[in-house]
């Protein structure tokens, strides 16, 4: 059973910092690329980060600005999104998600709210 589970997220103010993991189970990991996503209130979920399964090359939502950096693990199954100088308007539940055979696995989520 594949299972995602993201930690880290939190309240904080603006500028500070916060660190998202995401651990994966129940597949080959390191087979498959792994993305981060957001989803504000009464907005669409929209991409912030993705990375590659070996090359580990990434790719960023344009509005990470050099803000975030992703990273992951491939022997310890887990992907960190690192955030720098976070502001109000990244407030959103952050998902973690691996598209593996044509389907989606998406975590539960993690709160990030961050105030001004």
């Amino acid at each position: 059973q594949v299972q995602l589970v993201e930690s880290g997220g939190g309240l904080v103010k603006s500028g500070r910092s916060l660190r998202l993991t995401c651990a994966a189970s129940g597949l080959s990991f390191w087979i498959y690329g792994m993305t981060w996503y957001r989803q504000a209130p009464g907005k669409e979920r929209e991409l912030v980060a993705s990375i590659a399964p070996t090359t580990y090359g990434t790719t960023y939502g344009a509005f990470v600005k050099d803000r975030f950096t992703l990273s992951r693990d491939n022997e310890m199954n887990t992907v960190l999104l690192q955030m720098f100088n976070l502001k109000p308007e990244d407030t959103a539940v952050y998902y973690c998600n691996m598209r593996a055979s044509g389907r989606d696995y998406w975590g539960q989520g993690t709160q990030v709210t961050v105030s001004s």
